[in-house]
């Protein structure tokens, strides 16, 4: 079975032109604050994308979070995106 990780890197690399990503999870550095919870996870992706830089970078952003929709309701409480060339 895949894990949840392997399965964000293929909704993104099924819909999104990717070279290279890399999820960094970050979730223990927020496990003192109010609003965390241990079933949602805060990530964050490292993105090598020339078709992601291409574009501006809140439309870039727009269009991951467009493909995450749904696991930012039910798994991401907290997503940061880096993208690269």
């Amino acid at each position: 079975m895949k894990n949840y990780f392997e399965e964000i890197c293929e909704k993104l690399n099924n819909k999104i032109k990717i070279e290279e990503i890399n999820i960094v999870d970050n979730s223990h550095k927020h496990i003192k604050h109010k609003s965390f919870s241990p079933e949602k996870f805060h990530l964050h992706l490292k993105i090598k994308s020339l078709f992601l830089k291409s574009m501006s970078r809140v439309n870039a952003q727009k269009m991951i979070m467009k493909v995450l929709k749904d696991d930012l309701k039910t798994k991401i409480h907290a997503l940061e995106i880096s993208i690269e060339k």
